[in-house]
């Protein structure tokens, strides 16, 4: 060490002038003429001050840099990744037999030590968004990626070509199916849906339970299809439903003539009611398979986090492409998403791809304000929302006073939630009573209005919005609140195109005759409340869904700031919080759910309208609902939840396996337990005034 100081001082020394020992010792090298002396007396100086100059210069410490919110972003997302490679890597080099790090028994293995095997074949539906998608023809940007992933993997594309990989996703704007030149089509087999991307499990974890008491491919599908496309053109375009029907005639065959169990997730729970229809329907419309289609083939439906209502999540999506994540951001680094990152309008683009996508229109909301509320009334309107100290005080409260684990507390009037509002341009009008708003008609037209911005500065994202002037923007936002009925409207004022095209597909609201003709047509066949239940007295219908989960469930909005051209004009207001339920943070109204679909929308059908011999459920079909309370994981080793009630991770939920797999092994609803709740699903059913 002592060495290594020694050759840095040497490495700085600074050359000066003789000293005066020197000029003594050494006269005669010294002498020089006087006009000389002079001149290198100067030179020295000036030699001794530049160098003293570069020295302090090198010493000197830079002035810090600014911290920015991306170097703190770069440094969080640091730390974790660095955290989670270093416990993956203890978790793999630690031997398997240490105490504490025994995974828990799989269900399905447990099950077949007790005598649990395969009995009826099953058939998987996956959701929106979770299924993988790839490329058959493209445009010359895409050369290299025939028969390669464009959605599901790796998701490389999006960093090569971001925007080659988005003009590749997007559907046809006026007929919702290929655009040009362009296919794009479904992943086959069970590899569609197993991983969403590296890690990211979606249905590989029930996949793996199912194998262990005896499924494989031939009693075992994955009923793949383009989840972007409205549910009828999944058969116009690809025959999916028609795959579908074959496929599980085979399996019936194949196995014995045992009926089949279907298992949907998401939207898939629609997309198979939609099937449901079709399949019986008579052709060219349907399918073929006659009124007793289903009663013959299929067994029992287990809808997995079922969206039969719809999620307030799509609205969210439809209006500014957001939602509480993207609010969030927004309110943590205000100038990010507004700004052109790359040449990149972020927001923009997931809008001008979204609403290609017919898929999304069978997401909105249905039932109009019998189901989801009015200007002053909404069935979850007693929900309250708590601070995990709030909580901690109230069981200590409530302690000794309930047996069921549910505690009740005495919501007053001011406190209660006005959800009926789905969207509220201010805070203060999410919370008036309806008297002290004022609204203008409940229809607002913008057919004839003209953007009032030049497209010659305008950038290369095209939305819909473009053709909306400013002072229509304006009308909208005097409107102050509104509701499921008018949201339609205000839908078909922003974005004409896509909700002409979409209500072609979808309906939203609740049938009064359900014998009327009309709702022969497919666009009635995906909404519970506008179609009949099959005949099939012997078949069963179960709800399976998380709750305790912080649920979006309706938007506080403002118009956005004027600025650069092309910019989506409405946005959720991130600044909006605190309401006297607890539930309003950053712009968004939370309530029961599954972090994606509410109580409502997942519940209620099976609650009520199909509970029994119903309209809506003329053969008496028994429907279970069964609820997941989430509970976060213990450790890293649970991994995303053994016990989680989230929308996916629930699809790694024990209890919510093995209900899947007693039933597929030949368990009745009442053998698996019946209906378990903890939710004040029948609570909210009873205030929702429907005809039976």
């Amino acid at each position: 060490m002592s060495s290594i100081l020694r050759f840095r001082k040497l490495c700085f020394l600074q050359p000066t002038k003789s000293s005066s020992y020197d000029q003594k010792s050494e006269p005669q090298k010294n002498q020089t003429p006087p006009h000389t002396n002079k001149i290198d007396d100067k030179n020295n100086v000036v030699f001794a001050a530049s160098e003293e100059n570069s020295k302090r210069k090198h010493f000197q410490k830079k002035a810090p840099r600014e911290w920015r919110c991306i170097d703190s972003c770069c440094w969080m997302i640091g730390y974790l990744c660095t955290t989670w490679w270093l416990l993956f890597f203890l978790y793999h080099c630690l031997p398997p037999n240490l105490a504490g790090l025994h995974p828990p028994e799989p269900p399905g293995t447990r099950l077949r030590r007790q005598g649990v095997t395969a009995l009826h074949p099953v058939v998987l539906v996956p959701g929106i968004v979770t299924g993988g998608l790839e490329l058959w023809e493209g445009r010359p940007c895409s050369d290299g990626l025939f028969r390669q992933r464009l959605w599901g993997g790796t998701f490389t594309e999006i960093f090569r070509r971001p925007m080659c990989w988005l003009e590749h996703l997007s559907l046809d704007n006026e007929t919702g199916l290929d655009p040009p030149g362009i296919r794009v089509r479904p992943v086959p087999g069970l590899v569609a849906a197993d991983y969403f991307a590296p890690g990211y499990f979606v249905w590989a974890i029930l996949i793996e339970n199912l194998a262990r008491i005896g499924y494989e491919g031939k009693n075992m599908y994955m009923a793949a299809y383009d989840w972007r496309l409205s549910f009828q053109n999944t058969e116009v375009r690809d025959q999916s439903l028609s795959r579908l029907k074959n496929k599980i005639e085979l399996m019936y065959v194949t196995n014995g003539n045992k009926k089949v169990v279907v298992v949907p997730h998401s939207m898939g729970v629609i997309y198979f009611l939609h099937f449901m229809k079709w399949v019986e329907a008579p052709p060219p419309m349907g399918g073929g398979g006659g009124p007793l289609w289903c009663a013959k083939h299929i067994k029992a439906i287990m809808n997995i986090g079922p969206a039969f209502l719809g999620v307030p999540k799509a609205v969210g999506n439809l209006i500014s492409a957001e939602s509480k994540d993207v609010a969030f951001i927004r309110a943590m680094a205000p100038g990010l998403l507004d700004s052109d990152i790359f040449g990149l309008q972020a927001l923009e683009q997931v809008m001008k791809v979204s609403r290609t996508w017919d898929s999304i229109i069978s997401l909105i909301p249905k039932g109009g304000e019998t189901i989801w509320g009015d200007l002053d009334w909404s069935p979850e309107e007693d929900y309250v929302c708590h601070s995990p100290t709030e909580k901690y005080q109230q069981k200590i409260d409530a302690k000794g006073n309930k047996t069921d684990n549910r505690i009740d507390f005495q919501v007053h009037e001011s406190t209660k939630t006005k959800y009926g509002r789905i969207i509220s341009f201010g805070k203060k009008e999410s919370e008036l009573p309806s008297s002290e708003i004022f609204n203008l008609d409940s229809k607002v037209s913008l057919n004839n209005a003209t953007t009032s911005q030049s497209p010659a500065s305008c950038g290369k994202v095209w939305t819909e919005y473009d053709e909306v002037s400013e002072e229509s923007i304006q009308r909208i936002s005097e409107e102050k609140a509104y509701t499921t009925k008018t949201l339609l409207d205000l839908l078909r004022s922003i974005a004409p195109k896509m909700m002409k095209r979409a209500e072609a597909h979808f309906s939203h609201g609740i049938a009064d005759d359900l014998d009327d003709p009309k709702y022969d047509h497919y666009k009635y066949w995906s909404n519970p409340l506008e179609t009949k239940l099959p005949n099939a007295p012997e078949m069963k219908i179960y709800c399976l869904y998380g709750v305790g989960i912080p649920t979006e469930r309706s938007y506080v909005y403002k118009v956005s700031p004027p600025g650069r051209c092309k910019s989506i004009p409405l946005q959720i207001d991130s600044s909006a919080n605190k309401s006297p339920n607890g539930c309003l943070k950053g712009g968004v109204y939370f309530s029961d759910g599954d972090e994606s679909v509410p109580v409502i929308s997942a519940g209620f059908v099976c609650a009520k309208p199909w509970r029994g011999k119903t309209r809506f459920n003329p053969s008496g079909i028994s429907s279970y609902v069964r609820e997941y309370k989430h509970k976060a994981p213990l450790n890293f080793l649970e991994g995303r939840g053994l016990e989680s009630g989230g929308h996916v991770d629930i699809m790694g939920n024990v209890a919510l396996i093995e209900d899947v797999l007693r039933v597929a092994a030949g368990a009745s609803g009442s053998e698996i337990g019946g209906d378990r709740i903890f939710s004040d699903i029948m609570k909210m059913s009873e205030k929702i005034n429907i005809r039976l």
